[in-house]
């Protein structure tokens, strides 16, 4: 049996984002096209391999016994055509990146695109989701990954959801406390922003104990029993509990990890890489397990 590898690739695609709308944008086909493709794939193999609802989406058992094969038979024929059909794509492509993003995935898509696009130069600068954004509104990057609240618009450079948590030590202890010390990064900083509002509505006596640009460093003040501080869901560490309610905590936004371009003509290095970047297993942050609080 001989299968399509665009078949294959829609499959997996739908797999991946979840649903038939979000992998028509990602593969810039119209959601009909996708659901013919679908289609036409389990009509060869005779089986189901999706069950869907007017809400929901899951594989059948048949989909995921294929799907490690679909994925296989995809790297291959990717690793075929690199090695036989180098790439005429050069140039560079100017990449950032928030220090609590990718974690062991970031090797992984540098070595996969710079083995796809020999050619092209690729500059990855770490840094925080305000610095980056500048640099990509003022040209200096071409693209960046940057984390905000939960967007309503279109979920077409989405590459994670998560949620934003107030974090403490699981030896912090309030009580002998006049107010609540929180550890924030310098403004602007969207952790800081998020947090002092909620802080401030709920009426909290609170101050600022400990600073610094760098996640580690917040993660460490945290870690030492002597702040509270606000993280992602995904990169919640050992030793940190979460204390949404606690204290009088409010709980907070939803929040998304999402791409940023550069205004202007795209060159077809960097869109090409966005395509890969967008390609790549989710989640992609630290999946690091929550020790909630009881």
């Amino acid at each position: 049996m001989d299968f399509d590898p665009a078949l294959l690739r829609t499959f997996i695609a739908v797999k991946e984002t979840g649903g038939f709308t979000r992998a028509a944008r990602r593969l810039h086909l119209s959601q009909s096209a996708v659901s013919h493709q679908i289609r036409r794939l389990e009509e060869q193999i005779g089986r189901p391999l999706l069950f869907r609802t007017t809400r929901s989406l899951a594989l059948t058992e048949d989909g995921e016994d294929f799907l490690p094969h679909a994925v296989q038979i995809l790297q291959s024929l990717d690793a075929l055509a690199r090695r036989f059909h180098p790439s005429a794509v050069s140039g560079i492509v100017r990449f950032g990146i928030p220090e609590n993003f990718m974690g062991e995935q970031l090797p992984t898509l540098i070595n996969q695109f710079s083995r796809a696009f020999p050619a092209v130069r690729l500059d990855v600068t770490v840094g925080t989701y305000g610095d980056l954004r500048a640099k990509v509104s003022a040209g200096e990057l071409d693209l960046a990954v940057v984390l905000s609240e939960l967007s309503s618009k279109s979920d077409e450079n989405v590459l994670l959801r998560t949620k934003f948590v107030w974090v403490a030590a699981e030896v912090f202890d309030l009580s002998a406390r006049a107010s609540l010390p929180v550890a924030f990064a310098p403004a602007p900083c969207v952790d800081r922003r998020i947090g002092i509002k909620a802080l401030n509505r709920a009426g909290i006596n609170w101050h600022i104990t400990f600073t610094s640009p760098s996640q580690e460093g917040i993660r460490t003040a945290v870690l030492a029993g002597i702040a509270v501080a606000i993280q992602i869901q995904n990169d919640v560490r050992p030793g940190m509990r979460v204390v949404d309610g606690q204290y009088g905590l409010p709980s907070l936004p939803k929040a998304e990890f999402a791409i940023i371009l550069k205004k202007g003509e795209r060159v077809p290095a960097v869109v090409e890489f966005t395509r890969m970047l967008q390609s790549m297993p989710q989640p992609l942050a630290r999946t690091d397990r929550l020790r909630k609080s009881s």
